[in-house]
């Protein structure tokens, strides 16, 4: 016997160490591999045919999201000092290695068209910078009368000149951004303020803040776990064990990370959080069982108590396990890298948690020992908890029609909310509104057309399409109409480029700011600008046949209400291009954030439907009764519709983060019912009244589901100190989510399951 006892403490201990060897290997990992995916094109599946298309016309017109530098000056950006610094700020941004010449735009190096008595002439703004009132005076009449610049690279008021520079995603990274952030902050003094905004930069401080935030919230988490742990667990020994084990399968999701190359995303951030929190249960419910065990028998041996509580936990805990994963594995519908992945590997931790539940936990009891609860008062106070629990029961009982009523009600007003759920593709929402990546986008906005862009990209099969007036005339209605929207600020196209050339070549009068009427003009005015200016300009706008063409818009936000809003108009106008002979398609960032948002959308709509589709079989299979498994599949339909319905009435958007939702609500919330009806069966099979088995199930297994969702509300109310509101939004309503869970099981469900005579057969009656 005792040599039995040192050969299953020498197995205890290959276990702990074997544990502890594979955890290091995947710490190691994870310094040398582990990276942050800050290019949120990465976030986007690249064989989509709105984003392969998109690709394609960024390369035609050399489409790039721009870093925006912007001087202010508020007495006036017309002075030697800042219009220096507008030079050098151009000239170094040229010579950086991330960046072509003709991709940096400022007052510096754009073209003035101009007309002379020799023809059409292209010049640059100024060469040296001009130190006299005249020759500033000139400079700013200049920039006035030129609507190619004017509230393009100079504000209206005169006070914030703007410098853009288009770079590639694949060149922009950490290390650049802080350069980029301390370049331009060099060039403040002097009454010039910058500022910095942009897509890269947006990039770029989310994937500072990312990692900081995780780092952050992953103590937090850990210590509110351990001192809930504690007072529900009472045992140092099952405090720690269990804490380790859900410390372990954080480590081991984002080691696998590591090993396979895969990157953090923002959304990756949460899954230490989220194993933490959904984890425990494992650990809450052995040592639960483990302790009435000990309770009944306190002789017992270590290997019997052990043994006695895998024997009855094993199956409801497989079946807890395998059901929260494929909450997790059902967000493999979407087409979204971030969520696949996020699902993907909070499914692989959770297994982690579950394995080491079983093997880990076992191994710390058997090695270290554990002593249970037992004190008189414990006692006492837990009969009197009992004993509520049975009130509790009557009174559900005999008011189930009341319980009705109330669920029926609150899942209308909930469908009622549903409607008013909105999709949200905004990455500038995922930070504080005072923030201060917030904070310059709005300033940049306010004194410009927009830091988001939206490209319509027009196609025809003729050669010199974009030559005749009639459809360049339409191009310039399209523009003008989308112009009016508030979020709008403006649009550029080969039609700006046309108007300006009639308009200077007409002695600069006003009305002949228009589309040459004949298309032997337009062409002669094309050929000039050839000939005098940098054909490279044009082609950003159009291509070498002039059959395809760019129409880019500056917008003032990057959500997709605004870039709806944008399209809406645009898209009236495909039925007359269409007659035309054009194709209209659309193209650039702020596209395919708006195609990113649909896609969540149908993910999450697939991934609602696959996991409820698989919970209802597996419970189904598990009890052998579709009754079974209807009942327990009701509290986490309950739960969606409730979460949904609240989104929609306090207008919470869907977003990357808060799609995540059902499929958590779902994976968590169907642990409870597993447990209560796998208890509820056993203690019916113990040959008690379907009215006694629900007590001892309300006794026992509710009392566990009550600590479980204790622990992982604590644990999800952790991300309330989330620096990304987003992530907030997501704590605050999946707590809100395992509490109706818990309400729903030990009421509706529970209601259910007695009245519908489940499980009850001819060797038990209701005593």
């Amino acid at each position: 016997m005792k040599a039995s006892n040192q050969k299953l403490k020498l197995i205890a201990a290959i276990i702990i160490i074997a544990v502890v060897a594979i955890s290091i290997y995947f710490v190691l990992g994870m310094k040398q591999n582990a990276r942050m995916e800050t290019n949120l094109d990465e976030y986007m599946p690249k064989e989509h045919p709105a984003f392969v298309y998109s690709d394609q016309a960024e390369e035609w017109f050399n489409i790039k999201d721009g870093i925006l530098i912007a001087i202010e000056n508020q007495e006036g950006i017309y002075n030697p000092q800042s219009l220096q610094k507008i030079k050098d700020i151009t000239k170094q941004l040229q010579d950086m290695e991330e960046f072509e010449d003709n991709d940096v735009t400022s007052l510096y190096s754009a073209d003035n068209i101009t007309g002379s008595e020799y023809g059409m002439e292209v010049e640059v703004f100024y060469k040296k910078v001009p130190k006299s009132n005249e020759k500033l005076n000139t400079l700013r009449e200049n920039v006035r009368t030129n609507d190619m610049v004017y509230e393009r690279l100079i504000s209206t008021d005169e006070t914030v000149a703007l410098i853009v520079a288009g770079m590639n995603d694949s060149t922009f990274t950490e290390d650049f951004y802080h350069e980029i952030l301390q370049f331009a902050k060099s060039f403040e003094g002097d009454g010039d303020k910058i500022y910095v905004a942009g897509r890269p930069i947006v990039e770029g401080t989310m994937g500072l803040l990312g990692p900081a935030d995780m780092k952050r919230m992953v103590p937090i988490v850990l210590v509110v776990i351990a001192i809930v742990l504690f007072l529900l667990l009472r045992s140092v020994r099952a405090t720690s064990a269990t804490l380790f084990t859900v410390f372990v399968s954080t480590i081991w999701a984002f080691g696998l990370m590591s090993v396979l190359g895969v990157p953090i995303y923002s959304v990756s951030t949460m899954i230490p959080v989220m194993l933490i929190a959904i984890g425990v249960a494992y650990g809450i419910y052995f040592y639960n069982h483990l302790n009435q065990f000990y309770v009944s028998n306190p002789q017992t041996k270590r290997k019997e108590a052990v043994k006695h509580t895998l024997k009855i936990l094993w199956k409801p805990l497989i079946m807890a396990a395998f059901t929260t994963m494929i909450g997790f594995i059902s967000l493999l519908t979407s087409q979204v890298y971030p969520i696949k992945y996020f699902g993907v590997f909070t499914a692989f931790g959770i297994f982690t948690a579950f394995i080491l539940a079983l093997i880990f936990l076992p191994a710390a009891v058997i090695l270290f020992g554990y002593k249970p609860k037992q004190s008189s008062k414990k006692d006492k106070n837990s009969l009197g908890f009992n004993e509520r629990l049975k009130q509790f029961t009557d009174r559900l009982l005999k008011n189930k029609k009341t319980v009705y009523i109330t669920v029926i009600v609150i899942v209308i007003i909930s469908i009622v909310g549903i409607q008013k759920v909105w999709i949200n593709s905004s990455f500038l929402d995922k930070f504080e509104k005072d923030s201060d990546i917030v904070l310059t986008d709005a300033f940049v906005n306010s004194k410009f057309g927009g830091t988001s862009t939206l490209n319509v990209i027009l196609e025809s099969n003729d050669a010199n399409a974009f030559k005749q007036p009639e459809n360049l005339c339409l191009i310039d209605q399209m523009q003008s109409e989308t112009e009016q929207l508030q979020k709008v600020g403006n649009s550029f196209s080969l039609a700006d480029y046309l108007k300006r050339m009639n308009k200077v070549m007409n002695a600069d009068k006003d009305e002949f700011y228009t589309i040459p009427d004949n298309s032997n003009l337009i062409a002669q005015y094309l050929l000039l600008y050839e000939m005098s200016g940098d054909p490279e300009n044009l082609t950003k706008v159009v291509n070498y046949d002039y059959n395809k063409i760019n129409v880019t818009f500056q917008l003032k936000g990057d959500d997709s209400k605004t870039i709806n809003d944008a399209l809406n108009v645009i898209k009236g106008f495909e039925d007359k291009f269409k007659q035309q002979g054009i194709e209209v398609n659309y193209a650039g960032s702020g596209y395919k954030a708006l195609v990113f948002t649909d896609l969540i959308l149908e993910g999450q709509i697939w991934s609602i439907l696959m996991s409820l589709g698989l919970v209802l079989i597996l419970l189904s299979l598990m009890f052998r009764s579709i009754k079974a498994g209807l009942i327990g599949s009701l509290p986490i339909i309950i739960t969606a519709i409730i979460s949904f319905g609240v989104m929609g009435l306090l207008n919470i958007p869907l977003s990357t983060t808060t799609a995540l939702l059902s499929s958590i609500a779902i994976g968590i919330g169907i642990d409870y019912a597993i447990h209560f009806i796998q208890h509820y069966r056993m203690n019916l099979n113990n040959n008690k009244g379907a009215l006694q088995a629900m007590y001892a199930t309300m006794a026992q297994t509710g009392k566990a589901i009550l600590f479980n969702a204790i622990v992982v509300i604590a644990g999800f109310l952790v991300l309330l100190f989330s620096v990304f509101p987003p992530n907030r939004t997501l704590g605050a309503l999946v707590s809100m989510n395992m509490f109706t869970s818990l309400l729903g099981t030990l009421s509706i469900m529970m209601i259910l399951l007695f009245t519908n005579k489940v499980f009850l057969n001819k060797n038990t009656s209701d005593k």
